[in-house]
């Protein structure tokens, strides 16, 4: 009988074998040991039969057997000019077998050759439960081009295959320049149009208007498709998929059916319609259900006029569903989601499984969905075309995860572990730590499917994106896993194949020609940082975070490859920094105490004090130093500096105080519901913001680049 510690050491041999960490450091630097309970939840989640620390003699075992016994893993990467060498394990009774070996190339190619075990180099002898296996290298004959390939190995009574993903060792760049652009949440850009939330031809004008002050990029927040109703969740951060687009920002009176039906028309510009409208573009916070209520109103009867005849359109729109054939399977889930008034997780079992008939949903319904997603990628091929024609590139957001209740989590149940959330650990500013809410990426089951899903998101994002920002990036690498039932203090950190998920980005980003920013803010194990300068994904700086406390020099100064702001989505604004108002929110939500909010002020103050004398002393700060003039010195600050892309938030420029997002709260505050207080036709016209953006284009041009 073993004694608890040596079940506990097993325990954790297992958890490092499944490429679980059995603790991490805190913010303090003090190692956190996980729970027994927790390591056991997150092993079973990761396909470990145990029921208990007593049986993890013989789950690592059975893992230990399962590693040897794969005679290829499922996915290679081959980093364009290294050798293409592929590792084999094969048990000793079969090295001396001879087999063949078939390559599928992408393009279609096939070629195929005799494969002689013993011909092979042998790297490592590994004895497993009394059976001895070889680690050997097979060593492809020639290069292969980038893209995803498939190595067919063949021996007599064993077959297995391998994705090849052939990638550059680099992402893609531009033309070295230094760039500057623009920061808004699209749901906040306000127009004298609109219907209560922006929308894409506001997004459309706000490219033109930047691209001729001279900005490269313009950016905002991830559009992915959201739950409007029954679920209702705003967050562009948990959406309903991310395959799809967000139905909510269409402009209708874009739409060409539009034009042809008087009965939209009629419904269009009816009292109650423009009442409505008006009413909702006057409020300060974006009401998503009654504006979605109002835009599906108008766009059901357009679909409907829109289906009912043959035109030019409607071959065209069949031609775009038989291209792609999984907006027919989300249209069905979004249908019969909407028939059974709740998520997929409450519904029938067979509709649970993955199965939905025609009775399942009202053929209004998916047809409606159909519709507006074909309406929604149509109007984003146009903001591309606009964003080209303007120079400027759209810098676009891949969240982290997606909602429990999603598509996604539906379609490729595999793909996702529900039975834990996503993270993270406590910290100064959250002592408790956080659950964000979502289910987590499982590590392996998408990559035994050649990570059909992953290609096919980062796919969606790259295919219009100039420049993509990949939500926590630590998360390519590893993420805190918090098992359900339990707080976020019992999390555990899973790690996750960096290199392949690495090759996909790297591939598709050349393929796109898009940029890749890694958001690496927060405690990032130093190894990130490494690996994102390694393969020239640029980096995140935010002012907020780089003041030093030195009048010598009282902000940091960002790097080469770094896209630099003064805050994010997830800050307080500037005029909000400058104040305190995060402070005093802080101790409304009983997150700090008054004592300590007073601290808090003190050391900010004397950090922005360090901050105006820095800016003085550089000829940066031009007249008074309040908040308005000490932004603008920031500004010229960061165009000056060697940052690759310098990103300015609009509110800044009107000193909005209120941010739009508030982590570790949901409800508790308006979280991705504020509307920016000045329109897009108000501050275009504006000719102190015109001067500054001038400012900072001519500053940026006068930067060398290598």
């Amino acid at each position: 009988m073993r004694s608890p510690q040596l079940e506990l050491d097993l325990l954790r041999r297992l958890a490092h074998a499944y490429r679980v960490q059995t603790g991490y450091h805190n913010i303090a630097g003090q190692w956190q040991e996980a729970t027994p309970e927790a390591l056991l939840h997150v092993l079973r989640a990761l396909g470990a039969e145990l029921a208990s620390p007593a049986g993890a003699a013989d789950a690592l075992r059975a893992r230990s057997a399962a590693l040897w016994e794969c005679l290829v893993q499922p996915v290679t990467v081959l980093w364009d000019g290294a050798p293409a060498k592929v590792q084999l394990r094969v048990p000793e009774h079969r090295s001396q077998q001879q087999g063949a070996c078939t390559l599928l190339l992408e393009n279609g190619e096939r070629e195929q050759w005799a494969l002689d075990l013993t011909a092979l180099v042998t790297l490592r002898t590994m004895e497993v439960e009394g059976q001895s296996y070889h680690s050997k290298r097979l060593v492809l004959p020639r290069q292969l081009p980038w893209g995803y390939h498939r190595l067919l190995i063949e021996l007599p009574g064993q077959s297995a295959e391998t994705l090849l993903i052939v990638a550059p060792a680099q992402a893609w760049s531009l033309p070295e320049r230094s760039e500057w652009g623009l920061f808004m949440p699209l749901y906040a850009l306000r127009s004298s149009q609109d219907w209560g939330v922006g929308d894409l031809s506001a997004l459309n004008a706000l490219i033109t208007w930047a691209g001729a002050r001279g900005a490269n990029v313009v950016g905002t927040l991830p559009l992915s498709a959201s739950f409007l109703r029954e679920p209702f969740e705003p967050s562009p951060y948990a959406p309903a998929s991310r395959l799809f687009w967000n139905e909510l920002f269409l402009d209708i009176t874009s739409v060409p059916e539009l034009q042809h039906s008087q009965t939209g028309q009629t419904l269009m510009t009816s009292a109650a319609t423009v009442r409505e409208a008006e009413r909702l573009r006057s409020m300060p916070l974006v009401d998503y259900q009654q504006v979605a209520a109002l835009k599906r109103s108008v766009l059901e009867e357009l679909a409907r006029t829109f289906l009912s005849q043959p035109s030019q359109r409607r071959s065209q729109f069949r031609r775009y569903l038989e291209q792609h054939p999984t907006l027919q399977d989300y249209a069905r889930f979004r249908a019969t989601e909407e028939r059974e008034a709740g998520p997929w997780l409450a519904w029938p079992e067979r509709q649970r499984g993955g199965t939905l008939h025609a009775s399942d949903f009202d053929d209004t319904s998916y047809q409606y969905h159909l519709y507006v997603q074909w309406l929604a990628a149509q109007q984003i091929d146009e903001l591309a075309a606009t964003a080209q024609q303007a120079e400027v590139q759209l810098y676009f957001d891949l969240p982290l995860g997606v909602h429990y209740n999603s598509y996604d989590v539906w379609r490729e149940r595999g793909a996702f572990e529900l039975s834990v959330a996503g993270g993270a650990p406590p910290d100064d500013f959250f002592t408790g730590g956080q659950n964000w809410g979502f289910p987590p990426y499982h590590p392996t089951s998408d990559r035994a499917q050649g990570y059909r899903y992953y290609r096919a998101v980062v796919r969606n994002y790259l295919q219009h994106a100039g420049i993509l920002r990949i939500d926590h990036v630590m998360g390519l690498h590893r993420l805190f896993w918090i098992p359900s039932g339990m707080s976020p203090q019992d999390g555990v950190y899973v790690r996750y194949p960096a290199e392949e998920l690495y090759a996909i980005l790297l591939l598709e980003s050349h393929r796109y020609q898009t940029r890749l920013i890694g958001e690496n803010l927060g405690t990032v194990p130093p190894y990130v940082n490494a690996a994102l300068q390694r393969h020239n994904i640029g980096a995140m700086y935010v002012g907020q975070f780089s003041l030093t406390g030195n009048p010598q020099q009282g902000l940091a100064e960002p790097l080469d490859n770094s896209l630099a702001s003064m805050n994010t989505h997830d800050t307080p604004t500037f005029a909000g920094f400058w104040r305190g108002k995060d402070t005093e929110d802080r101790v409304a939500m009983g997150l700090l105490e008054p004592s300590g909010a007073m601290e808090v002020h003190t050391a900010r103050q004397l950090r922005l004090n360090a901050l105006t004398a820095f800016l003085r002393a550089q000829g940066w700060l031009k007249d008074d130093d309040g908040p308005a003039e000490t932004l603008a010195g920031c500004l010229r600050f960061l165009a000056a500096s060697p940052a690759h892309t310098v990103l300015i938030n609009l509110e800044d420029l009107w000193l909005e105080e209120l941010p739009q997002n508030v982590p570790g709260t949901s409800r508790e505050r308006p979280n991705w519901q504020r509307r920016a207080r000045l329109s897009l036709e108000e501050f275009t016209e504006r000719e102190d913001f015109q001067e500054l953006l001038n400012e900072i284009a001519t500053l940026r041009q006068a930067v060398p680049r290598e």
